[in-house]
């Protein structure tokens, strides 16, 4: 069981909402309970407190049309481990915080946390971790599986070993989708292995380099035009060399006669000297025309293969739709990656499947550990449950929780669990749902929060009139569990039955005035004499007299 918790709501201030001008009251831990006539305006103080746990709110709830409404609640959350959510949220985490809502006139709100404006899904998640609000039609989360699966693990302590099992389910089903994705990829990859296989062999089969095709357009150039080019050669070796009208010969002769003018006068021997630099450079052009002349054969079988070889080149490039060798090794590179991605998959696959039997078999044990946790408790548990709704009126009530393996995985384990109830001796069990009436649903829900709050920490709770329509006796019952579940937690109470109001630790009264034409809803703490009184007005009525007085301090005492 868990000891004392200091969480509690500690103050709430409230500016120009409904039928509130200004009202500031503080609060003190164990149990607070809120009195007053119908109509004086509790449910406002619920509507106001609703704004700062996030709930959507217009200009309608202006009390004061032209100005903006301003409720402000400070909590004290020490003792909870909600640092965390405040880093998620980059928010300043302190242990007395403030959540504040304003409506301003135009209708727009807005929401803060320890004044960092947020949104109303971020106000609302913290506030859910705050306040938990219960009336008479607010008890659906009892038909809900995950609900009831809280108070069967918060009774068995598993809380951490139900949180261990959902992460390690979550990593689980993570892993049936990577391993499904693998699957679905390798089966497309293995209908294109066998093709995309044929086109790298293709590839690698001309060993591709980046400069290669010019070099080999010029041979094939080269090698188709051997006779044309033996005979410009020939043509031009003789026309160089010829003994009578070549170039070198006549080369000669202007050399031979350029030195006889440069003997004569010294500024031509420039010329002469250039002249004897081109007959050189010629006989260097003629030396290379021969040695190309009889290099020049005719090799049918090269040319056949490098012609071949090209037009296969440039049927890859049509294939491929590229234009540059460059662009074919690219290709080549990421046939090579995709086949040797088939490979890797594999492997990854094998991994994943390996990682995943490993985690099924510590989650089928994690999950036989919970079964037989909780199966140990549920005898315990039923018999606490049916002793507090028997204390509240409800002496025939049974309940029957059983926990039903199954073959998969589910959210808390592998089984499912089954709360059935029966109202009455003789009665079939059968879900909470189609048998229990709204009032029995509403006091199942308190023994189930009373049962909780011994067992794990709560946030603070506030009844709101669930004791309407019970006896006298019965609304004492109800009264007294609320008081030991303020051992364990901050409870707040709105009441109209006496029993009740003088349970709590702190009291206030709700009331109406009229100031100016103008009704105002307003609160304030009783003190030990106006508890007497107000108890007794609510014993007597509107006759106020001494054997109810006595009666409220009896009540009190």
């Amino acid at each position: 069981m868990i000891g004392k918790s200091n969480a509690l709501l500690a103050a709430l201030t409230i500016k120009n909402y409904a039928l509130i001008d200004h009202l500031e009251v503080g609060f003190s831990d164990g149990m607070t309970t809120i009195t007053g006539e119908t109509g004086a305006g509790k449910s406002i103080l619920l509507g106001a407190l609703a704004l700062v746990l996030g709930k959507r709110a217009d200009r309608s709830v202006l009390y004061q049309a032209d100005q903006k409404c301003v409720v402000e609640a400070q909590f004290e959350i020490s003792n909870y481990d909600l640092a965390p959510f405040f880093d998620t949220h980059a928010l300043d985490y302190e242990t007395r915080t403030i959540l504040r809502r304003e409506v301003i006139p135009n209708g727009k709100s807005r929401a803060f946390i320890n004044d960092t404006p947020v949104t109303l899904e971020v106000m609302d998640a913290l506030g859910q971790q705050l306040i938990d609000i219960h009336a008479q039609h607010q008890t659906l989360k009892l038909t809900q599986n995950d609900f009831q699966y809280s108070v069967v693990d918060a009774r068995a302590g598993l809380q951490e070993d139900v949180k261990t099992y959902q992460e390690g389910l979550g990593r689980y089903k993570n892993l049936e989708l990577q391993i499904e994705a693998l699957q679905q990829q390798q089966q497309l990859a293995q209908q294109e292995t066998d093709y995309n296989s044929f086109l790298l062999q293709e590839l690698e089969a001309e060993n591709l380099q980046a400069d290669m095709l010019e070099p080999l357009e010029e041979q094939v150039a080269q090698w188709s035009n051997v006779e044309d080019l033996q005979q410009y050669f020939s043509t031009a070796i003789q026309c160089i060399e010829n003994e009578q009208q070549g170039v070198l010969e006549q080369l000669a002769t202007v050399r031979s006669v350029l030195n006889q003018a440069a003997s004569k006068a010294k500024k031509y021997q420039e010329l002469s000297s250039r002249i004897t630099s081109l007959n050189i450079e010629l006989q260097d052009i003629l030396s290379e025309l021969m040695q190309a002349q009889e290099q020049l054969e005719m090799n049918p079988q090269e040319l056949e293969h490098a012609q071949q070889q090209l037009q296969r080149i440039y049927d890859l490039f049509k294939k491929h739709s590229v234009q540059e060798v460059a662009a074919l090794i690219e290709k080549q590179q990421e046939l090579n990656d995709s086949l040797q991605g088939t490979t890797n998959r594999e492997a990854q696959l094998t991994a994943l499947t390996k990682e995943k039997e490993t985690l099924k078999e510590h989650l089928d044990a994690q999950a036989k550990s919970l079964f037989e946790k909780r199966d140990a408790i549920l005898p315990n548990l039923t018999k606490q449950l049916q002793g507090y709704v028997a204390q509240m009126g409800m002496v025939q009530a049974r309940f029957q929780i059983q926990l039903v393996p199954t073959a998969s995985f589910e959210a808390f384990g592998k089984d499912q669990l089954e709360l059935r109830f029966a109202a009455n001796d003789g009665s079939p069990f059968q879900a909470l749902k189609k048998v229990a009436s709204g009032g029995e649903l509403s006091r199942i829900m308190l023994a189930i929060k009373a049962l909780l709050a011994q067992y794990q920490k709560l946030p603070t709770i506030i009844f709101d009139e669930i004791d309407t329509g019970v006896s006298g006796a019965i609304s004492n019952e109800i009264a007294l569990i609320m008081k030991a579940m303020a051992a364990h937690m901050q409870v707040f109470t709105i009441t109209h039955l006496p029993q009740v109001a003088a349970k709590g630790q702190q009291h206030f009264k709700v009331y109406k005035t009229t100031y100016d034409t103008q009704t105002r809803t307003q609160i304030r703490e009783l003190n030990a004499a106006e508890r007497v009184e107000e108890i007794a007005q609510m014993l007597s009525g509107n006759e106020l007299t001494q054997t109810a007085r006595e009666h409220a301090l009896q009540l009190l005492n």
